[in-house]
């Protein structure tokens, strides 16, 4: 890869971390409010569930970009954590923060829908990012 490929990605990956750091719209949602109705009180829970699920996918995608990100200072940016192989290309400009080709990343979501491998084993919100 060159290095102009890899200065590309990094400025991908900056913007992608400054985005991820910059977002809290979801936050709102989980302040807790009383609500007089029912329905108001169960909309309420509802939209502070949705809100953290949606904050816990975002800082697992936060980890995933700062680690990419320092794959790229220790130079193994763009090569499989599983295989050692290196990542294609075309991967990484579909998914910067890549960490795993996609059939070390298929055999790892398999591992993970049979539990033979934990939710936050690195990798876990590629797929789902994507």
């Amino acid at each position: 890869m060159t290095k102009a490929s890899v200065n590309d990605f990094r400025r991908t990956l900056e913007a992608k971390r400054k985005e991820l750091l910059a977002g809290g719209s979801d936050r709102q949602e989980i302040l807790i409010e009383n609500a007089a109705e029912e329905f108001d009180r169960l909309q309420q829970q509802l939209n502070r569930e949705v809100a953290i699920r949606n904050l816990d996918r975002e800082s697992k995608l936060l980890k995933e970009v700062q680690s990419a990100i320092t794959r790229m200072e220790e130079d193994t940016f763009g090569i499989c954590l599983r295989c050692e192989e290196a990542i294609p290309e075309k991967r990484l400009k579909a998914l910067p923060w890549a960490a795993y080709c996609v059939p070390c990343q298929e055999t790892i979501e398999h591992q993970r829908a049979s539990g033979e491998l934990a939710d936050d084993e690195p990798g876990s919100v590629e797929l789902a990012a994507a």
